[in-house]
């Protein structure tokens, strides 16, 4: 059943990489084989991901399906021995990945081979493994002195001496750690931008808008372009790129404007306000919860996330309301990972590393396998820490020594609703904030930067148009 479900998700990854993956010559040579084998090594690491995504939703759903046919014959393979032991090879395999394979591929592809020895396949071999001891005795060593200033006791020192039992686990609750923190900083970003994805994913309802007028308009400006790079000499490159680019984005638009116009009423009229409300209510439950785990871990110690065993695979309902509840805790973890994956690329610091399709290098490929890996491998602890679920973590995940430092829990709790709320208030209020800007005359300071200020355009009336 393992095989199974992971030779599923690996053949999806493979799709989904070799869909952004830059195309490369169909030649045998020995970049081929290394960009060949940093592909494999890649998409094994993004099924394991998704593994891990797709964890806590199975683990739910399973325990409510056996709640509800304790004996029937066709489950009898759903067992908490099945979900156990997938979370140990989520565990282990994400360790496999982040430690072992990615840095491997990363190295590999950057390899050229020792000066002196012949090149070729096992000269770059060599290089990389001789880089990976060095990356290993590194990270010891700061994992070392970091235990050191954090805990320095007799017990705490011969504990380091244990690689396997201590050390790989200690390096992956700090991994583990980082990864919550930058879903503290994704997530809120993402809830608040995932209006404006939806919103460009959707046609939105035509009020008070002319768009005849508009498409007028843009052609008109359209052909303006069309012609002024018609008249552009070639000795002035930059003039043409900065037309071609400027003709791209006239051509985006009108785009949009013909998508806008061709919808049916339905589309328009119904489809966009019921999304929008849709998210609107999930981020509300989403902060609610929050909030109320708050409340319980001021009045109730069992509310930690520290993995206490629990009442076991199918023995009790995880959810209060039933499978209506696990229901909505699957959709809400749903939710908050696609959130947090907007929101990571919508980061200024990681909007370069946004694939593209057909043009994304190997390197920026296993960047974002790792990048996703942390992420996912982080969306149970922040489920459970937040109080989406009340669901145990299994294996490795549960032994995290950060989860039983109720100032930690307490605070990354209040850290998340109050930078949810802000996200959300920014994002809400800042239409009326522009026409208070506008209204008292200082939308000249530029104290906004909202992108649509430069998109006005003058219409045929004389009034301003936002496209």
């Amino acid at each position: 059943i393992c095989f199974l479900l992971f030779a599923v998700l690996y053949i999806v990854s493979y799709f989904i990489i070799t869909r952004y993956k830059r195309k490369a010559d169909e030649q045998e040579d020995e970049d081929a084989i290394v960009n060949r084998i940093s592909l494999f090594l890649s998409t094994f690491t993004l099924a394991v991901s998704a593994g891990a995504v797709l964890l806590l939703p199975f683990s739910i759903i399973s325990n409510e399906i056996l709640l509800s046919f304790p004996q029937n014959y066709y489950i009898q393979w759903l067992n908490g021995s099945l979900i156990h032991g997938l979370w140990n090879l989520a565990s282990l395999f994400s360790n496999l990945c982040l430690f072992v394979l990615m840095p491997f591929a990363f190295f590999f592809l950057e390899s050229e081979g020792f000066a002196g020895l012949k090149k070729g396949i096992r000269a770059r071999i060599l290089e990389t493994l001789v880089m990976l001891i060095l990356l290993a005795l590194l990270i010891l060593g700061i994992v070392w002195v970091a235990s050191a200033l954090i805990d320095n006791d007799a017990a705490s020192m011969e504990s380091l001496y244990d690689l396997w039992e201590f050390y790989l686990p200690y390096l992956y609750s700090c991994i583990s750690l980082m990864g919550c923190l930058l879903l503290l900083l994704c997530t809120p970003v993402g809830l608040s931008r995932m209006f404006t994805v939806m919103g460009q994913l959707l046609v939105k309802p035509t009020i008070l808008e002319d768009l005849d007028e508009q498409m007028y308009i843009i052609t008109l400006e359209e052909e303006a372009i069309q012609r002024r790079l018609n008249g552009v000499s070639s000795m002035v490159e930059y003039q043409t790129v900065e037309l071609e680019r400027e003709l791209e984005k006239v051509k985006s638009k009108k785009t949009n404007l013909e998508r806008r116009k061709k919808a049916s009423a339905w589309e328009r009229n119904l489809v966009y306000p019921a999304v929008m409300i849709l998210l609107l209510i999930e981020t509300s439950i989403s902060v609610l919860l929050v909030a109320l785990n708050i409340l319980y871990l001021l009045v109730d110690e069992t509310a930690m996330p520290k993995g206490s065993g629990g009442p076991g695979i199918g023995n009790a309902s995880l959810s209060t309301f039933g499978f209506v509840g696990a229901a909505l805790e699957i959709i809400l973890i749903f939710y908050l990972m696609v959130s947090s994956v907007v929101g990571f690329y919508s980061l200024r610091f990681f909007e370069n590393f946004t694939p593209r399709k057909d043009d994304t290098t190997m390197t920026k490929i296993i960047g974002n396998c790792v990048s996703i890996l942390v992420l996912s491998s982080a969306l149970p602890v922040m489920s459970r820490t937040l109080g989406i679920t009340r669901f145990d973590l299994l294996g490795d995940f549960g032994r995290f020594n950060w989860l039983g430092n109720f100032y930690i829990v307490l605070s990354y709790n209040l850290l998340f609703a109050i930078v949810t709320t802000l996200c959300l208030v920014r994002k809400f209020t800042s239409a009326v904030r522009e026409e208070l800007l506008k209204a008292l005359g200082l939308d000249k300071l530029h104290l906004s930067n909202n992108p649509r200020d430069s998109e006005t355009k003058p219409s045929a009336n004389g009034h301003q148009k936002t496209l």
